[in-house]
C-alpha cells in the first residue's frame, strides 16, 4: 500500500487478525508492565494502533526511546484481550517481530503533551507548531479546511466558473489597508506590493472577455490581528461575474455556501435561499451592528426622546438606545459582570434597569425613570416591558451608542437563556452601504467601502453631490456584505465599469481624472475600451472554516499562523537580512 507500511495506524480491524503487517508512525506513549512486557501506542496521520512488546529483544529497542520517535513495526495482528471501544483499532494489537527506529526524538521532555497541546501556552504552540499539528484535535481543522476548499472549488466549477490565478507581485493601490511592499532590484527606489485582494485583476478579466472567474486567492494586508482576522495573509473564495447584477451574485452564493456549511459544520442546519436582506442603516438601528447574529432574537430600540431629560447626566446629550431582554432573571453580580464586559469591548459603559415580578421598574438607574410616573409608564409601553425584563441602555454620539447596544445584544443573547438558537448557521446580506464616510483619522470624505463600486443613481447622483444638491454622505452604493452568525464572511459589490462615473466618484474624495489614471492605469484604460457590467464577492476561507469548526480564533484553522504581533516565531520572521541583500535592493536601514 505504502513504501514503508502495508497498513496505516487507523486501518487494522479484527478481520486482519493473523495477518503479517507493517505499520509506521510516532511513538505516542509507552507503558511498561514488566521487564519484557510493554504496550506502545503508535500514531500516524490516520489513527493509533497498540503494539505489544513481549520479548527482551523488542524491549531493548523501544525502552531507550523518547516519546515521539518514529518507528516502523512489522508483526502479526491479533485480537486484544482487553478491548478499547473508544478507538477504531481497539479490538486488535500488533505483536512485533521487527522494529526499526526511523528517527529518534532527541528530547526527553516535550514542550507540551501532544494530545493536550490546545491547553498549552499559545507562544509554545506557535513555536513548535509542527508538534502542535501532531495532535489529532488540531490536525482535524486543517483536514476540514482542505475538504472545504475542495468542495467550494467543485461547486464553483459546477456553476461554470473558470479558476484563474492572478499575480502576487503587483502595484500598490489604496484599498483600505496597509500594503506589504517588495523592493525592486532592477528598478531602484520602486516597489511591488503584495495584493490586498485580486480586485483590479478580476475586474480586468471581465474587461478581457472572461465571463465567470474564481480562485482560492491569497491576500496580504499589514493589519493588526484579532479573533477573526490573522495578520499578514489570508485566503478568500474570490469570484467575479460579467453582465451580472447583485441578484446574480446572491443566487450563486446562496446555492454554493449552505450545503458546504450543512455538510462540514459543527451544526447541520444552514439558512436556505433567499437569505435575509437588511439595509445597512436599518442594521445599525435594529441590531447596533452591520454584522448581526440572527440566531439572537434581541433588538435595539431608540429611547432618546423618552430618557434624554430624565435627570441622568449621561443621557442628557446624544442618543440613547435600549436593549430589552424578556424573561431574564440574572443576579446582580452577573449583570455587573456583563456591564463590565460590554464596556471593555465597546469602549463605552452601558446602564441598566429591570422590571420585577410585578412589572415595576427597579435596579440600576430605575430611580431616574421612576421620578416621573408618566415617563415610567411610557417607557414600559414603548419597550413592551413584561415582568422580569432586563434592559441595557447605551448612550453617547449615535455611532458609539449603536456600537455599545450592538455589543450588548450579542452578550445578552449569549448570557440570557432562551434568546439564542445557537446550533445553526444563519446567513444574511447587509445591503445599501453608504458610498462615502468621514475618515476617523483624516476627518475628510473617504470611500466607505470599495472605491470601485457603482453608486446607486450613477453619474447623476454623483454630480448632484458635487454641486451640493445632495449630501455625499447620503449616497448609497451597490455594495453588500455576507454575514453568518455575527461574523462578516465577505464584502462585495456591483462594480463601477464606466470610466466617466469612476472619475466623478473619485473627484468627491479629492482625486481628479489624472489621479485615477495614475493610480489605476490598467483598469481605467481597459474600461475606456468598453467593459461589461460586472459584480463579485470574496468570502473569507479562514473565517468560514473557523465557523464550521466551532473555533473561537482564526489561528486554530491556519496551518502555520503568525502571532498577534505578526511574527512567525517558528521560522523567526520577520528578521534582519544580510547587508549585501539590502545593497542589491538599494535599501538602507536607518536606525531610530
Amino acid at each position: 500500500m505504502f513504501q514503508s507500511r502495508t497498513h496505516t495506524c487507523g486501518q487494522l480491524r479484527l478481520a486482519n487478525a493473523g495477518e503479517k503487517v507493517t505499520i509506521a508512525g510516532w511513538m505516542e506513549n509507552i507503558r511498561e508492565v514488566g521487564s519484557n512486557l510493554a504496550f506502545v501506542v503508535l500514531r500516524d496521520f490516520y489513527g493509533i494502533t497498540q503494539v505489544v512488546i513481549e520479548s527482551e529483544e523488542m524491549m531493548a529497542i523501544v525502552k531507550p526511546l523518547n516519546k515521539e520517535s518514529t518507528l516502523q513495526v512489522t508483526g502479526t495482528v491479533r485480537e486484544r484481550s482487553s478491548k478499547n471501544s473508544k478507538i477504531p483499532t481497539g479490538e486488535i494489537e500488533v505483536v512485533p517481530e521487527e522494529i526499526k527506529v526511523l528517527s529518534r526524538c532527541r528530547y526527553s521532555e516535550l514542550p507540551f503533551e501532544i494530545n493536550r497541546s490546545k491547553d498549552a501556552d499559545e507562544t509554545a504552540r506557535l513555536k513548535y507548531r509542527y508538534l502542535d499539528l501532531r495532535n489529532p484535535a488540531v490536525k482535524k481543522n486543517i483536514i476540514m479546511r482542505s475538504k472545504v476548499i475542495a468542495e467550494l472549488r467543485q461547486r464553483m466549477i459546477d456553476h461554470d466558473f473558470l479558476e484563474i490565478t492572478t499575480p502576487i507581485l503587483t502595484a500598490s493601490s489604496p484599498e483600505g489597508a496597509r500594503d506589504y511592499l517588495v523592493p525592486s532590484r532592477k528598478h531602484p527606489g520602486s516597489f511591488y506590493a503584495l495584493p490586498q485582494a485580486p480586485q483590479q485583476f478580476k475586474q480586468l478579466l471581465m474587461a478581457s472577455g472572461f465571463d465567470r472567474y474564481f480562485q482560492i486567492a491569497p491576500c496580504f494586508r499589514d493589519e493588526d490581528a484579532r479573533g477573526d482576522r490573522s495578520p499578514g495573509e489570508f485566503y478568500q473564495l474570490d469570484m467575479e461575474m460579467a453582465f451580472a447584477s447583485q441578484e446574480d451574485v446572491f443566487a450563486v452564493m446562496e446555492d454554493v455556501l449552505p450545503p458546504v456549511f450543512a455538510k462540514y459544520g459543527t451544526y447541520d442546519i444552514a439558512s436556505e435561499a433567499p437569505f435575509t436582506r437588511i439595509p445597512y442603516r436599518e442594521a445599525m438601528e435594529t441590531f447596533g451592528t452591520d454584522k448581526p447574529d440572527l440566531r439572537i432574537d434581541l433588538r435595539v430600540s431608540d429611547v432618546t426622546e423618552l430618557l434624554k431629560d430624565c435627570g441622568f447626566e449621561p443621557f442628557a446629550a446624544g442618543v440613547v438606545k435600549a436593549v430589552p431582554v424578556s424573561n431574564c432573571k440574572l443576579a446582580r453580580k452577573a449583570i455587573d459582570k456583563l456591564v463590565a464586559d460590554v464596556e471593555v469591548q465597546a469602549g463605552s459603559k452601558p446602564y441598566w434597569f429591570k422590571t420585577d415580578e410585578q412589572g415595576n421598574i427597579a435596579g440600576g438607574i430605575a430611580k431616574f425613570i421612576n421620578a416621573d410616573e408618566e415617563r415610567a409608564q411610557k417607557v414600559k409601553e414603548a419597550l413592551k416591558l413584561e415582568p422580569n425584563t432586563l434592559v441595557f441602555l447605551a448612550s453617547g454620539q449615535k455611532g458609539q451608542a449603536q456600537k455599545t447596544a450592538g455589543v450588548a445584544v450579542k452578550m445578552l443573547g449569549t448570557a440570557c437563556e432562551g434568546h439564542m438558537d445557537k446550533e445553526r448557521y444563519e446567513f444574511c446580506w447587509i445591503v445599501d452601504f453608504p458610498m462615502y464616510e468621514i475618515g476617523e483619522e483624516s476627518g475628510e470624505l473617504e470611500f466607505g467601502h470599495n472605491p470601485f463600486s457603482m453608486p446607486k443613481g450613477g453619474s447623476e447622483a454623483l454630480l448632484k453631490a458635487a454641486v451640493g444638491e445632495i449630501d455625499p454622505l447620503s449616497l448609497v452604493a451597490d455594495q453588500y456584505d455576507l454575514v453568518c452568525n455575527g461574523v462578516e464572511l465577505s464584502s462585495g459589490a456591483v462594480r463601477n465599469h464606466d470610466p466617466e462615473i469612476m472619475v466623478e466618484a473619485f473627484k468627491l474624495v479629492g482625486l481628479g481624472e489624472e489621479d485615477v489614471k495614475a493610480k489605476f492605469p490598467a483598469m481605467y484604460n481597459a474600461f475606456c475600451y468598453g467593459a461589461p457590467p460586472h459584480a463579485g464577492i470574496a468570502p473569507g476561507v479562514d473565517r468560514m472554516v473557523m465557523l464550521l469548526s466551532g473555533e473561537e480564533t482564526i489561528r486554530e484553522v491556519i496551518p502555520f499562523p503568525m502571532n498577534k504581533n505578526a511574527q512567525d516565531i517558528m521560522m523567526g520572521a520577520p528578521a534582519p537580512v544580510e547587508l549585501h541583500q539590502l545593497e542589491e535592493l538599494h535599501i538602507k536601514v536607518v536606525e531610530e
